[in-house]
């Protein structure tokens, strides 16, 4: 099936294009004609999942192939804790597709939102210095190569691709399906509080690395961080979650109604930011819950923004914060957005912003109808200075040349991506810009 003329956008309104033609495939058999298609009429190709990403990864001004059909549960090893899905299945369908089979994602990133192969293509994490991101739990996948071939990847086939294909930034072909290595379900117990930020500084590696989970939220022009630390149980643990109505006026009514209103009027007027966040920072007190994982890492977010977020060596968060920090007070910025911290255990993935290191996250957002550009090229500087490597779904402004220091196996995956896609059929401007010709 196939359209065209509609506009798409990305969630955070700053990507937009007209694809040429719009193709829903229900099959990798569909998804193999579409390429080959496009490689007859000389056309890129790109899947697009839910749009969730920052940066201009999806975007497809040629063909663009939505691949919401290719969701759902394929096959499940209960053994093995190992579950197949299509590649367009939902982040937030997953509890309730792995729950009867009695099982969880060992991780989760706070937004639950993208589909499941742009998650993995771009690198989504949560946090946890033992665990890593969500395409380190991928154990096989299918993809569609530049020619049309359906090729299968996983520890026993192709075994050599699965590094640079878990986390390909839809570089090398169009997954299909995905199969995740997934635990026994699991309750976490959360706690959250109010502290000085300077104290969580000072704290960080040793908090980050005695908990199983560990975040930090700063709101800029005060002192105070929002902690979060949750801590996995074993069984027998009972749930204990926040009532109906804590949930709602917590996350609805101030993190999402509420908060929504002071962006926008810190955006008409900034002089009122520091106020609304010294206020949100008092608004956010302690709490302690119990509940299923996958309700304790999500936190829904309605409230529209744009986000940078780089990986660094975990040692380097404390300073580079700290640079931010600076950086914002000298600049008289007012910057209504928290700024979060977290962290994710080293990975053997050739493009992950975890390769090979112990990674801590420093991520910086702007309100929408804020311009972000001075604010993110200035921190990205900070960034780069301490190591660092750019999320691939946010928005960055690095280049091949920076980016070719920054990953060891960066050549490497060129030679993958001129091995499955010798004619870019995949390609788009921000993969040129990211990965060169």
């Amino acid at each position: 099936m196939s359209a065209s003329g509609a506009v798409w956008r990305n969630w955070a309104r700053t990507e937009a294009v007209r694809p040429l033609r719009v193709e829903r495939p229900g099959s990798a058999g569909a998804v193999q004609r579409a390429v080959i298609a496009a490689g007859t009429a000389g056309l890129r190709v790109k899947a697009v999942g839910a749009g969730h990403s920052f940066s201009a990864i999806a975007v497809a001004p040629g063909v663009q192939l939505d691949l919401h059909d290719l969701s759902g549960v394929i096959r499940v090893d209960r053994a093995a804790h190992q579950v197949t899905l299509g590649a367009g299945t939902l982040l937030s369908r997953l509890e309730g597709l792995l729950a009867p089979h009695g099982l969880a994602l060992a991780n989760m990133g706070d937004i639950d939102r993208p589909a499941l192969a742009g998650a993995i293509s771009t690198g989504t994490h949560g946090t946890g210095s033992a665990l890593g991101g969500l395409a380190s739990q991928v154990v096989a996948l299918t993809l569609v190569t530049g020619d049309g071939s359906l090729l299968h990847v996983s520890g026993t086939e192709n075994a050599e691709l699965l590094p640079a294909a878990a986390l390909g930034l839809g570089a090398l072909g169009i997954i299909v399906d995905v199969t995740l290595q997934c635990v026994p379900e699991f309750l976490l117990h959360s706690v959250e509080d109010a502290e000085p930020l300077d104290g969580v500084l000072e704290s960080f590696l040793e908090r980050t690395r005695a908990a199983d989970h560990f975040e930090f939220f700063w709101f800029p022009h005060t002192g105070s961080a929002l902690t979060k630390t949750n801590t996995r149980l074993s069984g027998g643990a009972r749930r204990a979650p926040r009532s109906p109505v804590s949930r709602w006026f917590e996350d609805e009514a101030l993190a999402n109604g509420a908060y929504r209103g002071f962006c926008a009027l810190g955006a008409i007027q900034p002089v009122l930011v520091p106020g609304f966040n010294r206020l949100a920072a008092r608004l956010s007190g302690r709490r302690e819950y119990t509940d299923v994982s996958s309700r304790v890492f999500v936190t829904n977010r309605t409230v529209r923004f744009r986000e940078l977020e780089y990986g660094l060596p975990l040692d380097l968060i404390p300073s580079a914060l700290a640079e931010v920090r600076a950086l914002i007070e000298r600049r008289a910025w007012r910057i209504s957005f928290p700024i979060e911290v977290r962290s994710a255990a080293a990975d053997d993935l050739w493009l992950s912003t975890a390769a090979g290191r112990e990674t801590g996250y420093i991520a910086v957002h702007r309100y929408y109808r804020e311009d972000h550009t001075e604010f993110f090229l200035a921190v990205e500087e900070i960034m780069l200075s301490h190591g660092g490597r750019p999320h691939w779904g946010k928005i960055h402004y690095a280049d091949a040349e920076k980016l070719r220091e920054a990953y060891p196996r960066f050549d490497d995956f060129g030679q993958v991506r001129d091995r499955l896609d010798p004619e870019r059929r995949f390609s788009n401007p921000y993969l040129e810009r990211v990965l060169g010709s």
